[in-house]
C-alpha cells in the first residue's frame, strides 16, 4: 500500500504522454500542502492534483474540482507569476526515486525564454513540492525545512536543491547482476526486506512479490540463499525492471471482500487465491483516485460506526456473560427430579426407619434399581421427605424462571448479532441511520431530545440482477429485511437466508416464472456473502417461497419463522466473481 518508485515510474510515463508540450492554464492551491494544475495540450484539458500531505502524499489526474481559498497562498502566487501560461517541456524521474521533475519553459519580464523546475517529492511525511530555477537553486517550496528540522538538507529559498540520499541504496535501473547478487548476499535481513532496504523505489509489497515470483520464502535470511536462488531472484527482478524500462505497466488494485487492501503498477501474483480479487486499470491515476476514495470511504464509515459498534459489542458481551450464568443455573436445576424421587421414596419406605439413620437404601420403583438416599439423622423420615420436596419445588421454580430468562437473553443476543452483521456490511454513512434508529428504539442508544429532527432515511437495499435477468434484493439492516420480506416480496417470490447465523434477507422476484438453477445459486451466494459466514468457503442457506414465511409475534424487526424449507450450500466467492465479471 505504498506509492513506490515503480508507481512513480508509471505516473511519469502517464504524465509525459499527457502533459509534455502542454500549456499551464491555471494553478490553484486548494489546501496548504496541495496544488491543482490545469494543463491544455492539443485538444485535451488535464487536471493534475499534487499533494504533499504528510498523511496522504499523492500525484494523479482527476476530473474533480476542489474549492480554493479566496486569497491565493504565497507559494501559489509565486508559481502563477513565473510559470502561469508556461509550457511543460519535459517530465522525468531520477532513477526509481519517488521524485518527479517537471521542466517548464516560460517568458520572463524581458520576454526571454527561461526554464524552471518543479520537483515533486512523494516521501511520506517528508513529501514536498519544491520550485527551482534552471541552476537548481530553490526559489520556494510548499513546505520550508530549516536546519533545526533537518540537519541533512535544508529546503529554503536560496539553497541549492539536491536529491536526498536514500541510505546508499542501489538504483534498480542500472544495477548489474554481480552488484545485485553481492548486495543481497551480504544482507543479514530477510530476503524481501533486504530488497526494499537496498534498492531505491522498491516497496515491501514489491519485495514480497519478487520473492513469490522466485519461489523463495521472503522471511528466509538473505545471506543464506544459495547461488541458484540468488540467480533466480535476479532473473525475476530483471524481468520486472525490463518491463518498467519499456513502460509496460499493469496498474491493479487487490480487493478482499470488496475492500481494497493493496495496489501496484505491476501484477501482484502473491495475492492470487480465492480470498482476493485483482482489478486492473488503464490509468494509474484512475487507480490512485479509486483506491484512496474507496479506502477513505471504508475508513470513514468505520470511524462513523465505531461508537455504534462499541455500544453493540458492550451489550453483546454483557448478554454473553448473562447467558453463560443462566445456562449454569439451568444445569443446576437438573437435580430437581432426583430430589422429587427421594421425597416420594421416603414417603413410601420411611416406615422402615427408626430414627438416627444417615441413609436409606431401597428399591427405586421408577427404575427397578436399588437406590441410596442421604438422610439428615436429626430429622424424621417425613421431615427428610419434606426437605427434598422443598428442594425440588425451589429448583422447579428456578427452572421455570431461568428457562424464560434464557430465552429472552438468547433473543437479545440474536438481535444484537444481527445489528453487528448490519454494521459489517454498511458502506455509506446513510446506511448507519436506520441502524442507529433501531438501537434507539430498543434502548441501547439514548432517544433524541424533544425538538430534535428525525434524520431522513435514504439508504436502500442492495439491488442485483441475476445472470438470467431476475431482480435480487438484499437488506442492509433489520428494518430493510422486514420491509423486503413483508412488503416488497409477494407470495411466490423466493426468500434466502444463511442458516443459523446473522445475515441479510435476500429476495428474488420471480415475476410468476420458475427460477433457473443458476439464479438459486447466485441468490444463495448473496445470502452467504451478506452474512456472518462471509469469510467461510461454504455457508448453508435456507430458502423458501415468501408465502411460507411468518412474522414472529413481538420479535425484533427482521425475525421470522418458517417450516418445510429447502437447504443448499452456497459459496460467498461466487457472488464476488459474479459482480467482477
Amino acid at each position: 500500500m505504498a506509492l513506490d518508485g515503480i508507481v512513480m515510474a508509471n505516473l511519469t510515463a502517464e504524465m509525459k504522454d499527457r502533459l509534455e508540450g502542454g500549456k499551464i492554464s491555471k494553478i490553484a492551491q486548494p489546501e496548504k500542502d496541495e496544488l491543482l494544475f490545469t494543463v491544455k495540450n492539443q485538444k485535451n484539458t488535464w487536471k493534475l492534483l499534487i499533494s504533499a500531505s504528510a498523511s496522504l502524499p499523492l500525484v494523479y489526474f482527476t476530473e474533480n474540482n476542489k474549492q480554493s481559498p479566496l486569497t491565493a497562498p504565497n507559494f501559489c502566487m509565486l508559481l502563477r507569476k513565473h510559470i502561469g501560461n508556461g509550457r511543460i517541456m519535459r517530465i522525468s524521474q531520477p532513477g526509481l526515486e519517488r521524485i518527479l521533475c517537471m521542466e517548464i519553459e516560460h517568458l520572463d519580464e524581458l520576454g526571454d525564454r527561461r526554464t524552471k523546475k518543479l520537483m515533486i517529492e512523494i516521501m511520506g511525511k517528508h513529501s514536498n513540492i519544491i520550485f527551482c530555477n534552471e541552476e537548481d537553486m530553490i526559489l520556494d517550496s510548499i513546505k520550508h525545512i530549516s536546519a533545526q528540522v533537518s540537519s541533512i538538507r535544508e529546503v529554503l529559498p536560496g539553497r541549492k536543491y539536491f536529491i536526498p540520499q536514500t541510505m546508499d541504496k542501489k538504483d534498480p535501473l542500472t544495477i548489474t547482476e554481480e552488484e545485485f547478487i553481492s548486495t543481497i548476499r551480504h544482507a543479514a535481513a530477510p530476503v524481501q526486506k533486504s530488497l526494499y532496504l537496498n534498492l531505491t523505489g522498491i516497496s515491501p509489497i514489491i519485495g514480497h512479490e519478487l520473492c513469490h515470483l522466485a519461489s523463495i520464502d521472503g522471511d528466509h535470511s538473505a545471506n543464506e540463499l544459495s547461488e541458484t536462488e540468488l540467480l533466480h531472484l535476479y532473473r525475476m527482478f530483471s524481468f520486472m525492471i525490463e518491463d518498467i524500462k519499456k513502460g509496460s505497466f499493469k496498474p491493479n488494485i487487490i480487493y478482499k471482500n470488496e475492500e481494497p487492501v493493496e495496489f501496484a503498477a505491476v501484477p501482484l501474483t502473491c495475492y492470487e487465491g480465492s480470498d482476493y480479487e485483482a482489478k486492473t486499470y488503464e490509468s494509474i491515476s484512475t487507480l490512485l483516485e479509486t483506491y484512496y476514495a474507496s479506502k477513505n470511504a471504508v475508513t470513514r464509515i468505520r470511524q462513523k460506526s465505531v461508537d455504534l459498534r462499541k455500544i453493540v459489542q458492550t451489550a453483546l458481551e454483557r448478554n454473553y456473560k448473562k447467558y453463560d450464568l443462566q445456562e449454569k443455573q439451568l444445569k443446576d436445576t437438573e437435580k430437581k427430579d432426583k430430589y422429587k424421587v427421594y421425597g416420594e421414596l421416603l414417603n413410601t419406605y420411611g416406615y422402615e426407619l427408626t430414627g438416627g439413620e444417615k441413609k436409606l437404601t431401597c428399591l427405586n420403583y421408577y427404575t427397578n434399581e436399588e437406590l441410596t438416599i442421604p438422610l439428615d439423622d436429626q430429622l424424621s423420615a417425613r421431615e427428610n421427605a419434606q426437605k427434598y420436596f422443598d428442594k425440588y419445588n425451589k429448583l422447579k421454580r428456578t427452572f421455570e424462571a431461568v428457562t424464560g430468562q434464557i430465552s429472552e437473553t438468547r433473543q437479545e443476543i440474536d438481535h444484537l448479532e444481527s445489528i453487528s452483521a448490519a454494521l459489517d456490511i454498511a458502506l455509506l454513512e446513510e446506511d448507519l441511520v436506520q441502524i442507529k434508529e433501531e438501537l434507539m428504539e430498543y434502548g441501547y442508544v439514548k432517544h433524541r431530545r424533544s425538538g430534535d429532527k428525525k434524520p431522513k432515511v435514504t439508504s436502500k437495499p442492495f439491488h442485483y440482477i441475476s445472470s438470467d435477468g431476475f431482480h435480487m434484493y438484499v437488506g442492509k439492516n433489520n428494518y430493510q429485511n422486514e420491509e423486503l420480506t413483508f412488503k416488497v416480496a409477494s407470495g411466490n417470490d423466493w426468500w434466502f437466508h444463511a442458516k443459523g447465523i446473522p445475515g441479510s434477507h435476500v429476495i428474488v422476484k420471480s415475476e410468476g416464472k420458475e427460477l433457473p438453477d443458476r439464479t438459486f445459486e447466485e441468490a444463495g451466494s448473496l445470502a452467504a456473502y451478506y452474512s456472518k459466514g462471509r469469510e467461510n468457503d461454504k455457508v448453508e442457506i435456507d430458502y423458501i417461497q415468501k408465502k411460507q414465511i411468518k412474522k414472529v409475534a413481538g420479535a425484533a424487526p427482521g425475525f421470522v419463522i418458517y417450516h418445510t424449507n429447502y437447504s443448499m450450500v452456497a459459496e460467498p466467492k461466487i457472488f464476488v466473481e459474479m459482480i467482477n465479471n
